[in-house]
């Protein structure tokens, strides 16, 4: 064994180890980590930043403007990455690490990679509180960074320098695990980070961790076609799984082999192309008439790399046939279990290949006529034209401003989008060419993600136009990595469709017997003492001007594409400010979403809601 000895401070042998990292998947070898997002303070800037500053190696730093946003970034890097690539995130203790626990409960419930490196308080507990320390007196070993424990996917606290080797090879273990990863998080006392150690020299060799295909065993696989074959009407719902596993071509043979119409949710979406003839739209809450009608007549759903969210299942409302089943394909067996489901665990492409082969055996073809699948498509994308082409006297429609942008934008383009009443015009509207051009962060559907998102993705693809789909809500929650953006050079467009305030909550409030509160950015009435006076004017291509960026203001269809081709051709981040009027959102299409109701209140309305969804709950599954 090799005994020679390098004397590092901790920071300093992390950075090393995380350069030497890297990852192999089909036989193409990548290098694990890109670089480090921070923004330095007092508990990391004189240990991982002076490794940073001094040695770093081929890792680059990138500088945050607000913790949250950075990881949000990171995130986006490695989802657009395919999560073979990623970038670790540091802070200081007290505020700037819990800044970035949203964020990592965002990595974590999208199943996306990204190493948090929040520092900690001193580990001797010598200068004892130190500045903004938590103080828990029933428990002093709990501390700010305790927090990260129940969104990680991995946690340790580096409380000697030694300590270090065995918790970053447990960290690369989960990192690139394609089921378990998340966020990890290694808590770093900031004593801890410049202590130093006399580290082996075959801690820093080169590692390659590799991502093996989960072939599916052979019993599982005679099982799933012993379902299928008994099915007339299956359909395919396509997760965010069938980007991750590069399952895309076989995911399309599988479906047109045996004439299976195919569904998306949001993290699948742009893997089938929307012209093609078994492609019927997303599924669920914010799906496409096309697919949810297929959904309720289905007798077998084969949900393939999806989790099963609510607004997939529609509340678990969206399967009516009275004899559906599942059947749940999936590198984790978390996932293969839910909606009491038959189970293939495997890498998804792996899985479609083996069960391909083995219904082509048994001569197997669904009861599907391609003629009734052409007529809801048919229906749907007429319904989608109405909706892009609607003119309205008042101003732009949010749907006539996607239409617009749909048609401006050049196929391999990529969206971004997160939170708000877009994301259900986007799932259901967005007609995608190629994969990986729809980047909808909806697992933990954070606000504030689309214009970090935006810069993360540019990242990952510099040679693509990135565009990112904002409401004006989201955008005031979170912007600053438009900033950061500016910084590195590296543009993205940012297309904020202002509609005065969190239009999608008011809309559900007042779907559920509200008059609408709290919700619009109005001012607050001297009379009535609530926040019901005019809207307030906010000019957001002013401030996005003040920050560097170009700006512009587009209010009727002509300004709209003027601007958007204006903004394609500037070479730094630019925003286009669109006014839009409420409530000129899509919704409903035979889906329904479970809310809670008050059984009890003074408004007749909500009480004849409440009814309503007792009513609702009697049609949706319970296991």
């Amino acid at each position: 064994m090799n005994k020679n000895k390098i004397r590092l401070t901790a920071a300093q042998a992390l950075l090393r180890f995380m350069d030497q990292q890297y990852i192999s998947y089909d036989g193409t070898e990548t290098k694990f980590f890109k670089g480090v997002m921070g923004i330095f303070g007092h508990g990391n800037v004189t240990g991982l930043g002076e490794a940073l500053e001094n040695d770093a190696g081929e890792l680059v730093y990138i500088q945050g403007k607000n913790e949250q946003g950075m990881v949000h970034a990171a995130t986006a890097y490695a989802k657009q990455k395919n999560r073979l690539q990623i970038y670790a995130c540091t802070s200081s203790i007290g505020p700037g690490a819990l800044n970035m626990v949203t964020a990592a409960a965002t990595a974590t419930v999208n199943r996306i990679p990204v190493l948090l490196l929040p520092g900690d308080n001193f580990a001797c507990r010598q200068p004892d509180p130190v500045l903004q320390q938590m103080e828990v007196p029933h428990d002093y070993t709990v501390s700010a960074t305790d927090a990260f424990k129940p969104v990680s996917k991995f946690w340790d606290r580096i409380e000697r320098p030694e300590q270090l080797m065995s918790s970053a090879i447990q960290a690369m273990r989960v990192l690139t695990d394609p089921a378990e990863t998340g966020a990890v998080t290694l808590a770093f006392p900031q004593d801890v980070q410049a202590e130093a150690y006399d580290y082996p020299e075959e801690f820093f060799m080169k590692r390659v961790h590799y991502l093996e295909r989960r072939p599916p065993v052979k019993d599982a696989v005679e099982r799933a076609a012993a379902l299928v074959i008994q099915k007339k009407k299956p359909l395919l719902i396509v997760g965010g799984g069938v980007h991750y596993s590069a399952a895309i071509q076989e995911l399309i043979a599988f479906a047109e082999a045996f004439g299976i119409p195919i569904a998306e949710t949001q993290a699948g979406k742009s893997a089938v192309a929307w012209n093609h003839p078994l492609y019927v739209g997303g599924v669920g809450v914010t799906g496409a008439l096309a697919a949810n009608r297929l959904a309720k007549e289905a007798d077998l759903i084969i949900g393939v790399g999806t989790r099963y969210s609510d607004f997939t299942t529609s509340s678990k409302s969206a399967f009516q046939h009275e004899n559906v089943q599942f059947l749940n394909i999936n590198v984790s067996t978390f996932d293969t279990v839910k909606l009491n489901g038959i189970q293939l665990v495997a890498d998804a492409k792996e899985a479609l290949i083996s069960l391909k082969s083995a219904l082509e055996q048994r001569q197997y073809r669904s009861a599907h006529e391609i003629e009734t699948i052409g007529a809801l498509r048919d229906a749907w994308n007429q319904e989608t034209d109405r909706l892009y082409e609607m003119e309205l006297q008042e101003g732009l429609s949010q749907t006539r401003v996607l239409g617009e942008i749909n048609r401006f934008v050049d196929p391999r383009d990529v969206v971004v989008c997160a939170a708000g009443s877009l994301p259900g015009d986007l799932h259901r509207l967005w007609r995608c060419a190629e994969p990986k051009t729809y980047h909808m962060e909806y697992g933990f559907s954070c606000m504030g993600y689309e214009v970090s998102g935006a810069f993360g993705v540019s990242l990952a693809e510099p040679d693509r136009e990135v565009y990112a789909i904002v409401g004006d809500g989201s955008y005031l929650m979170l912007h600053s990595e438009l900033f950061t953006s500016l910084q590195e050079r590296t543009k993205v467009t940012v297309l904020l469709l202002d509609n005065h305030g969190f239009q999608c909550i008011h809309n559900l409030q007042r779907g559920h017997g509200s008059r609408g509160f709290g919700n619009e950015f109005r001012y607050r009435s001297e009379d009535t003492g609530l926040l019901t006076e005019g809207y307030m004017p906010i000019d957001f291509a002013a401030h996005a001007r003040s920050l560097g960026a170009k700006a512009y203001t587009a209010s009727t269809p002509a300004e709209l594409q003027t601007a958007l081709n204006q903004a394609k051709g500037e070479k730094i981040s630019t925003l286009i400010h669109i006014p839009v009027l409420p409530n000129t959102n899509t919704s409903g299409y035979e889906s329904w979403w479970r809310v809670g109701v008050p059984e009890v209140s003074k408004s007749t309305d909500v009480l004849e809601s409440h009814q309503q969804m007792q009513h609702d709950i009697q049609s949706a599954k319970t296991i």
